[in-house]
């Protein structure tokens, strides 16, 4: 009995040494990143100073210092905590990098945005004018909002029931070869290079009306919905399938017809992730330059009817601004920079809405 008592004490005390072995400070990754990057900048300042490197080089340092670091707490977490704890340091290490420089061009662009954009954006006439007769300082961006919202309001309610329709029937009646075709058509034109999309619009009322300057409003809405359908269809039927099957099934069983049961069971349940996935899209789509370039023009004036003559919109408005720039070109660089902060905002605005109204809808389990 004694020498199984020893036999398992032998196991289990080499298994309990390597889980419980020491451990570093709970600051010693914070301190080993800052001796990291500080050895790595003395480097690059001894480099300058020989006259080895022209300047010194922030990026240089950023990155070689994260190489230093890394080696460095994984030399020590093995010394220290052993060789499993070392690699999930490592780990945890090179993950937080990544995320780091995926976020890093984000936050790049949202402080160039910002600094740039902000002296022309808060102007008092920005909001409230137009670009007609402004040719230096002044004008606004009014129209461009306007005719973003009537473009991108019309692609809405063009896409939003074909797509949704579509996803409809991919999940509850496609088989076959039909529903496998169109399963590959929208993927296909998930991929469309959007200003294919612009020239299709063109071609097509160019056609119709025998125009081939043809350039209005309603043009761009056709060239946004073509895409936003795929990205619509996509969305919408993997929501669908989310839905579990036994819900239909109690409705079957319920004598329910298949049509009504999508309606009030199938549709409600999946609502929060459509609307999201119809929020996306237009986020996806408001930006969009080419297609509107092409098929909607751009104008200094306002213009509320889509069906007649030509209507700016923001992406377009931001474009024209850089590209003619008039005697005052810094007035015209500050307006496309702050046309494009406030597409931005609007881009965030729209992902904020749809994260609420997932939250809002999403089916409640709680008794």
């Amino acid at each position: 009995m004694s020498t199984d008592v020893q036999n398992s004490d032998t196991i289990i005390r080499p298994i309990t040494n390597s889980l419980t072995a020491g451990k570093l400070p709970k600051r010693a990754p914070l301190w080993t990143l800052l001796a990291s990057l500080a050895v790595t900048a003395a480097v690059f300042l001894v480099l300058q100073v020989t006259g080895v490197a022209d300047g010194f080089n922030l990026v240089g340092t950023l990155v070689f210092g994260t190489v230093l670091y890394c080696v460095t707490i994984y030399a020590l977490s093995y010394m220290v905590e052993g060789a499993r704890q070392a690699k999930d340091r490592l780990m945890t290490t090179l993950v937080t990098a990544a995320f780091i420089i995926a976020l890093a061009p984000l936050v790049s662009i949202m402080v160039t945005t910002v600094i740039n954009g902000l002296p022309a954006f808060i102007t008092p006439t920005f909001f409230s004018s137009s670009m007609r007769n402004v040719v230096g300082e002044g004008g606004g961006i009014l129209h461009a909002i306007t005719g973003t919202l009537l473009v991108t309001g019309m692609a809405t309610l063009i896409s939003v029931p074909i797509g949704l329709l579509s996803a409809i029937y991919l999940t509850e009646y496609g088989r076959g070869r039909l529903a496998k075709a169109i399963t590959f058509f929208v993927d296909v034109m998930t991929g469309v290079p959007s200003i294919v999309a612009g020239l299709f619009a063109f071609a097509l009322f160019a056609l119709l009306f025998n125009d081939p300057g043809i350039r209005f409003g309603f043009g761009g809405s056709i060239a946004l919905a073509v895409l936003m359908i795929p990205v619509v269809v996509r969305s919408s039927e993997e929501m669908l399938k989310l839905v579990p099957n036994e819900l239909r099934e109690a409705a079957y069983a319920l004598g329910v017809p298949k049509w009504l049961t999508i309606v009030k069971v199938v549709l409600p349940t999946s609502i929060a992730g459509i609307v999201t996935g119809v929020m996306l899209a237009i986020a996806r789509v408001i930006g969009e330059t080419a297609p509107l370039l092409i098929i909607a023009g751009f104008t200094a004036s306002m213009n509320y009817d889509l069906f007649s003559e030509r209507m700016m919109t923001l992406p377009v408005y931001v474009y024209n601004q850089y590209v003619s720039q008039g005697v005052d070109s810094q007035a015209y660089v500050d307006r496309a920079w702050a046309g494009a902060l406030t597409l931005i905002l609007i881009v965030m605005v729209l992902n904020g809405a749809a994260r609420l109204i997932a939250r809002i809808f999403s089916p409640k389990f709680g008794r």
